[in-house]
This record gives C-alpha cells, structure tokens and sequence, in this order.
C-alpha cells in the first residue's frame, strides 16, 4: 500500500519503506531525523511546475496535470518506488503544508494506478455460453 505524509511527522513502524519524494531538502531537518530508505529528488516536479504552483490550491488541477504528465515521460523516475511498493507498505514524503494539495499525493494516485495497469486479471475470462 502507498502512504503519503508530512516529513515533519514521526516515523511509525506502519510506514514501510519511507523515501522523500521532493526535490529541496525539506528546511530545518537534520538528514540523520527522517528515517528515509531514498531521496528520489529526480521523481519530484521539475522547479519550473513546481513554481508555477506555489502552492496555490486554485492551480492545483493544473498542477496534477503537468505532473502526472512529467511523470509519464520518465518511467525512469518513478520504477523504483513502483517495485517498493509492489514488495510491502512504501511512504512517500513531503515537506509542503497543504496535506490535501501537494506533489506525494498526485504521485501516489499516479503509482497506484500503475500497480492496478500492471496487476494480472482478478479472475479467468468466461466462456460461458461460447461454445
């Protein structure tokens, strides 16, 4: 399962594997606190997006969708925590205020719904009444 939260937040044994997911190191945190297995700066929104947001709840529509379109053109970005997250619980985290509006959230949606791409069918195909 894919988790996101706050890197200000304790790290909890429910966390699983824990990778920061921006690209600036979040302010006043000392590297050696945060119990991260990664920091995947390159999986982030490039800086131009990232500014042109600014954390502005209105644009944030427009965020997600030239993040998520970032996000499809590198693959390369994004496999490890894909594989992470296919081997147990992964959290993505974030430094930004807003819980609801921020870069983990569109990447977890994003990552969840290539694991549901990439998962075998939940059942055979019937032929019932075929033959």
């Amino acid at each position: 399962m894919i988790h996101f939260k706050r890197v200000f937040e304790a790290a909890q044994a429910t966390d699983g594997r824990r990778v920061l997911v921006d690209r600036l190191w979040p302010r006043g945190c000392r590297k050696d606190a945060l119990g991260l297995d990664a920091w995947l700066r390159e999986v982030a929104p490039s800086e131009g997006l990232r500014k042109r947001f600014c954390h502005d709840p209105t644009l944030f529509a427009e965020f997600r969708l030239g993040y998520r379109a970032e996000l499809a053109a590198h693959p390369e970005h994004w496999q490890m925590l894909l594989e992470l997250a296919r081997q147990g619980d992964l959290t993505l985290l974030y430094a930004a205020k807003d819980e609801h509006h921020n870069n983990a959230r569109v990447l977890a949606e994003f990552l969840e719904e290539e694991l549901d791409r990439c998962a075998p069918p939940s059942s055979p195909v019937c032929y019932a009444g075929e033959l």
